[in-house]
């Protein structure tokens, strides 16, 4: 049985590497329990200062796992037990008292994106392409994007993304400082290194206070407003058809 996330111990960091690479590390129950497990091993570790988290295979992470959307759509099944799961999850490293920075390629989209968005800073490889498309699947955000995104690149640019499903190159969020920077392939592993060691070193216990004092008191009713929001879309509409269209398309191509 594969293992849904590796960890690797170098000094003071831990890295935390999503471990679905034939789904492009999409989010299904059990990668999320696994990330939920490992994020909260590295937070009661001494030794661990700063916590990256990273991708097998060709990209970061693709989002949540359709097929187990389509399952679900298909059986009558409830999405939010699943996506507040993830939701939750994402809150929970958005608030945890150690750095964890997000070190991306390939693609970050929908729910990469939005694990992304809960991490302090963001390393991309060349190439990388980042965007939330949720709304070419007929679906919404349901862990962040809504409520973080807006905050993290402006709102237009926000905008922009989710209401075009568009996915632009990680250069594009530079200005923004949503991602802190972007190395070429012999490079990358270098500059996630660099920026994570920038977090250690420093005195125990101020990351938690000096995160605290930076939270957003506003996000908490703003996440649940999204997943009220996505469950009315997914009440209204044919989900199942619009997922079963996606893969359809996907096998002809």
């Amino acid at each position: 049985m594969t293992t849904a996330v590796l960890i690797e111990q170098t000094g003071a960091v831990r890295r935390i590497r999503l471990n679905r690479p034939d789904s492009r590390n999409s989010i299904n129950p059990d990668l999320i329990r696994a990330l939920d497990d490992a994020v909260a091993a590295a937070m009661r570790d001494p030794g661990t200062e700063a916590v990256v988290i990273a991708g097998n295979g060709p990209s970061f992470c693709a989002g949540a796992d359709l097929r187990h959307l389509l399952e679900l759509a298909r059986t009558g099944g409830d999405p939010l037990a699943f996506l507040g799961s993830v939701s939750a999850c994402f809150t929970r490293l958005e608030s945890a008292p150690k750095p964890v920075i997000a070190a991306v390629h390939g693609h970050v989209v929908a729910g990469g994106l939005e694990l992304a968005l809960a991490c302090d800073a963001v390393v991309a490889r060349a190439g990388t392409l980042i965007g939330d498309g949720h709304i070419r699947n007929s679906l919404l955000p349901g862990a962040g994007s809504s409520v973080r995104l807006p905050r993290k690149v402006g709102d237009p640019l926000a905008r922009r993304l989710m209401l075009t499903g568009e996915l632009l190159p990680a250069e594009h969020f530079l200005p923004s400082g949503f991602v802190q920077a972007v190395a070429g392939p012999g490079d990358f592993e270098a500059t996630v290194t660099a920026v994570a060691d920038s977090f250690t070193g420093l005195p125990p216990g101020c990351h938690g206070r000096m995160k605290h004092l930076l939270a957003d008191p506003g996000v908490p009713d703003a996440l649940l407003r999204e997943l009220d929001v996505f469950a009315e879309h997914w009440r209204e509409r044919d989900i199942a058809a619009e997922l079963t269209r996606f893969f359809d398309q996907r096998a002809v191509r």
